[in-house]
């Protein structure tokens, strides 16, 4: 096996796609490395659902698209044409629909919901904070290096997904949310 070390990080910079250097502080790299959590987050929660999960296959297709993400957002914008990786054109309209569709299961919104209630449900829940990390840290790249529009549309409709996710596990496992207050805006006019 060849080693996995190549001593070129030592002195604080790595590289991005085209070869260029950047500071491990560079906000590039902490836009990926979020991403990289996000990844990660989804991962462990399918390592806790049966193989056959019908959430298996759409969760593993939202991880290899954020590989994508990644060497996108690995990418300077005047070099974003040279990278062969390229998103599915229906991304957004895909998360919207699987949005749709685990919404379908679940009552309506009305309150602030404490995160848990079951392993998946909670683990959802840490996701969605993860999504919205990331999210924040891909408007802090965008603002130095505009990103692609549907990455940055994609990255916030995956927060909104594993939130309706962690609500629809709640229904699954017939368990009641925890709240905490209602919306504001749901009590207007009434």
């Amino acid at each position: 096996m060849r080693r996995i070390y190549t001593r070129t990080g030592d002195r604080g910079t790595t590289a991005i796609h085209g070869r260029v250097r950047v500071s491990k502080t560079d906000i590039r790299i902490e836009a990926n490395g979020s991403l990289d959590e996000l990844n990660v987050s989804i991962g462990i929660v399918r390592s806790f659902m049966a193989s056959d999960d019908c959430r298996q296959q759409p969760l593993k297709e939202i991880q290899l698209n954020l590989m994508t993400v990644m060497s996108l957002v690995a990418t300077r914008g005047d070099m974003r044409g040279e990278n062969p990786n390229t998103l599915p054109g229906t991304l957004v309209e895909d998360v919207e629909g699987l949005i749709d569709s685990f919404a379908a299961g679940c009552s309506e919104a009305k309150y602030f919901i404490l995160p848990g209630g079951s392993r998946i449900s909670a683990l959802l829940h840490g996701v969605r904070v993860a999504a919205r990390r990331a999210e924040r840290r891909l408007w802090e790249l965008d603002a130095a290096d505009p990103l692609p529009e549907e990455v940055m549309m994609y990255v916030n409709r995956l927060s909104d997904l594993f939130f309706v996710m962690a609500r629809e596990e709640m229904e699954r496992m017939d368990k009641d949310e925890e709240r905490w207050k209602q919306f504001a805006y749901k009590r207007i006019g009434k």
